[in-house]
């Protein structure tokens, strides 16, 4: 199964795309969607929406994870990821793709198995588990790669219907 991860932000936005396969997960794509910060509001997230629209449509994932904005001290900060995470939902549900939604913390502990993991562990889990380097890789794109495991993980344990 594809799974797409993103970090949101309007600034920057991570994304991160995996596909598992017999238990072991491999790196697909990674990178960020940056907008110019001279444009107005309505126009970076105009651009995000059609930057996740494409990546969508390229790597047509089975399931996306877009991380849920658990806490954050600032709020100007907080209100640009609330709209960058409404953008990346809308991508997600314009395909009709199933969505996770984790918690910062959730992603740590699907893939580190400690949800206070600082960003080097995961970082250094990620690499592990990819069996790749992410040295010079922006730390949103590492982000959303792990939101993208942990959610690829999650799908394959959801018990799967029975039909007969």
């Amino acid at each position: 199964m594809i799974t797409l991860g993103i970090d949101p932000g309007t600034a920057i936005c991570g994304f991160g795309v995996v596909e598992l396969r017999g238990g072991s997960v491999r790196l697909v794509d990674a990178g960020c969607i940056r907008t110019p910060p001279e444009l107005g509001d309505a126009e970076r997230l105009q651009q995000l929406h059609a930057a996740l629209r494409s990546i969508v449509a390229a790597h047509r994932p089975g399931r996306i994870g877009i991380e849920r904005l658990f806490f954050q001290r600032n709020v100007q900060t907080a209100m640009a990821v609330g709209q960058a995470r409404g953008i990346a939902l809308l991508a997600a549900a314009e395909a009709q793709v199933p969505i996770d939604e984790p918690t910062p913390n959730e992603v740590k502990q699907t893939v580190c198995g400690n949800g206070s993991a600082d960003k080097s562990q995961v970082a250094a889990m990620v690499e592990r588990l990819l069996g790749v380097s992410l040295t010079g890789v922006a730390d949103d794109a590492t982000d959303a790669l792990a939101i993208a495991i942990g959610c690829a993980y999650r799908a394959a344990a959801e018990p799967r219907a029975v039909v007969g």
